[in-house]
């Protein structure tokens, strides 16, 4: 499968050309039905493309964190479950595989004149997705603590972790550091980001043999450990929205978390706003030379096995579902890649990454096929029941076994 992604996000990040406002939607009739992961810049765009319904055009949406264990399955029934699938840029890849999404290209004639060049992922040559938002986990801290204790933001972990050790000393926080280490996909996230860091590659160039159990894969994984040591002792639950409570608690000051969360902490509805007052956002630190922090976009699909009736009023309806005038009412959720967008602090940390020349997450097909080798072998190092090479070398069986099975590796 050749990927051919006419979507940069280190462009896309930063446009803010004047977009096509997208008025009523037109449907006569249709099913919309719309799986996403759950938070709130989706929450936002599912709710615009809601406000196509009518007598005879139906829109739901499921937003869960299992989006990407639902999708599969869902999409593969005839008809599918959903007819819209959003994916970002690995959760696209299993739709590709196994053939369960249709090209966009004729209805991005018909009804896709807001859109631009760099919203059309293109796959071998056809447009396959849609993407709306960048997406990156960076670092989020408290710029008053920093300041009020001569602390300079954090640009490598080594700084990360003095800085932390300088909060614990000054008896302000036991575990001044929180991040997503929860064992699956977050964790595996974790590792992914900070290899990125390093320049060096996961796979040997042109094939699918893994690369990964070298100096800074191991550098990767002593750094992940070290973490675990500034959080607290329940670490191993902490997933993106088990994170926020910490913060707003004030119990933690810097943070690693997703770009897509940041406007909920420095929202006028935070919870606690003296904290999100003072909450701002850097690149992800880096083991290498490279801010830590994977690039993504996020977008939407449709599903191939659906009728042609409501395939187009899915698209059409999440055309106004990623319209300018969604976006204008929603600036601080996202980093939007739609015509008009102009950033504000809540994109500040993942444009810092894009500045800082930050890498994409691999899109290889096999690469899954690692993210979740990586999110099943990593636990027993970090809690210290292994090494850290008896680690890598499950991660490179268990990957090389599942790579074998799909027919990646002979």
């Amino acid at each position: 499968m050749k990927f051919t992604v006419k979507s940069t996000v280190a462009a896309c990040a930063l446009m803010a050309s004047a977009g096509m406002s997208w008025a009523d939607c037109g449907i006569e009739s249709g099913s919309v039905r719309i799986l996403s992961n759950d938070f709130g810049a989706l929450h936002a765009v599912s709710e615009w493309a809601a406000k196509c319904a009518n007598g005879s055009v139906e829109v739901t949406s499921n937003a869960t964190a299992e989006h990407k264990n639902i999708q599969v399955p869902a999409l593969t029934t005839n008809p599918a479950t959903y007819t819209v699938a959003v994916v970002a840029s690995n959760s696209i890849i299993p739709l590709l595989t196994d053939d369960l999404i249709r090209p966009l290209d004729e209805y991005v004639a018909k009804w896709g004149g807001q859109l631009q060049e760099n919203q059309l992922i293109r796959i071998n040559g056809k447009i396959m997705a849609i993407a709306f938002m960048a997406n990156a986990q960076h670092l989020f801290y408290r710029d008053d603590i920093l300041a009020e204790n001569g602390i300079e933001v954090p640009t490598t972990f080594d700084e990360l972790f003095a800085a932390a050790d300088k909060l614990r000393a000054a008896g302000l926080m036991d575990s001044p550091i929180t991040s997503a280490y929860k064992p699956g996909w977050d964790l595996a996230a974790e590792f992914v980001n900070a290899y990125l860091g390093t320049g060096n590659e996961f796979f040997v160039p042109g094939s699918a043999e893994l690369a990964i159990d070298n100096a800074d894969g191991m550098k990767v994984l002593e750094t992940m450990k070290q973490m675990t040591t500034y959080m607290g002792t329940d670490w191993a639950t902490y997933d993106t929205n088990s994170i926020k409570p910490i913060w707003e608690a004030g119990d933690a000051a810097l943070s690693i978390s997703w770009g897509s969360r940041a406007g909920a902490y420095i929202g006028a509805d935070n919870p606690s706003p003296e904290i999100a007052a003072h909450t701002s956002f850097a690149a992800s630190p880096t083991v290498g030379s490279t801010p830590g922090g994977a690039l993504w976009w996020d977008g939407f699909t449709i599903a191939k096995n659906i009728s042609d009736e409501d395939a187009e009023a899915s698209f059409r309806a999440m055309m106004n579902g990623v319209s300018a005038e969604m976006m204008a009412e929603n600036t601080d959720m996202a980093v939007w890649l739609i015509g008009g967008y102009e950033p504000a602090k809540a994109a500040s940390g993942v444009i810092a990454n894009v500045n800082g020349g930050a890498r994409p997450y691999p899109m290889e097909p096999y690469m899954g096929l690692l993210h979740t080798a990586l999110g099943s072998n990593l636990i027993e190092y970090l809690q210290g029941s292994e090494s850290a090479e008896q680690a890598m070398a499950d991660i490179s069986s268990a990957y090389t076994t599942a790579a074998k099975e799909a027919g990646y590796l002979n």
